[in-house]
């Protein structure tokens, strides 16, 4: 992804919703290992819904990694197919490589993106959709010339998906912490819909 040497750094709230998007890709990427658990393990709880999902998040995550390679398995790759497909295309039309996929490729190529050789994953997976949220609020990546960034990212790319995603994972019973995850990427989503929805 390209500096974006032209901004100013994102305050502090922003640099958490960063944070936040950028710890929900590293979780559906691939199964966390022992040091990415011992972080989450520590995150702070709260009162608001979101403190509430970390504190979830956090008890869920006292479990043998080895558990939840299979988990993830399970989960997201299968014999065949997952039990969850974590990708746009199959949320919103039922199949993949669809429309959506296309729809994303043409925004990231305006930010100025490309899918990196090797990587055979298609772009709408649930992981990059919010490692590039992450990348856009922190400004790694530029908006476009015409201000589409963050905002319309969220707007065009995950909303319209992303929650029944996060509601599947929490239905789900095959899993504890990924119940969990599903949990915290819920009151995320809610979050940044709510906040986009604010007066400037």
């Amino acid at each position: 992804m390209p500096a974006n040497t032209q901004h100013p750094a994102p305050d502090a709230l922003t640099q958490n919703r960063a944070g936040a998007f950028a710890l929900l890709g590293a979780l559906l990427a691939a199964a966390p290992d022992a040091g990415l658990l011992r972080a989450v393990a520590a995150l702070p709880a709260g009162e608001t819904p979101l403190g509430q999902s970390l504190a979830a998040l956090a008890g869920a995550a006292a479990v043998d990694p080895a558990i939840l390679e299979r988990e993830f398995h399970d989960l997201f790759i299968g014999v065949g197919r997952g039990e969850i497909l974590p990708y746009a295309s199959w949320y919103l039309t039922g199949f993949l490589h669809e429309r959506p996929l296309a729809d994303l490729r043409s925004s990231l190529i305006a930010l100025g993106l490309q899918r990196a050789p090797g990587v055979a994953e298609p772009e709408d997976h649930i992981a990059f959709l919010c490692e590039t949220m992450a990348a856009l609020l922190r400004g790694d990546i530029a908006p476009t010339g015409d201000g589409f960034g963050a905002a319309g990212f969220l707007a065009r790319h995950l909303q319209p998906w992303a929650g029944r995603l996060f509601a599947d994972l929490v239905a789900n019973p095959g899993s504890a912490f990924y119940r969990a995850v599903g949990g915290f990427g819920r009151a995320v989503l809610d979050i940044e819909i709510l906040a986009a929805e604010l007066p400037e």
